[in-house]
């Protein structure tokens, strides 16, 4: 791999952890999602695929939405930061 090159895969994020602890799948996430989403980009969310900052965006609101519309008590919401670890 040469220096110019952009490390892709970056293994397991904190976003699969959580949603794995309150058993939600990528199809729960899509559907909770007010803005397109697909469940490729989910799968690629979880599993560390590098995604741009909108999307990540999108993914953290997702899921705060999808955790107060089951009844999960946050201290604060979920941030971008808190899922990814890039």
């Amino acid at each position: 791999m040469g220096q110019d090159e952009i490390e892709r895969n970056l293994g397991v994020q904190p976003l699969d952890g959580i949603m794995t602890e309150h058993e939600l799948g990528n199809h729960d996430l899509v559907t909770a999602s007010t803005e397109p989403m697909t469940h490729k980009a989910v799968q690629r969310a979880r599993k560390g695929r590098r995604l741009t900052k909108h999307m990540k965006q999108r993914m953290a609101d997702a899921l705060n939405l999808l955790l107060k519309q089951k009844g999960v008590e946050l201290e604060r919401p979920w941030g971008v930061k808190d899922l990814f670890t890039y």
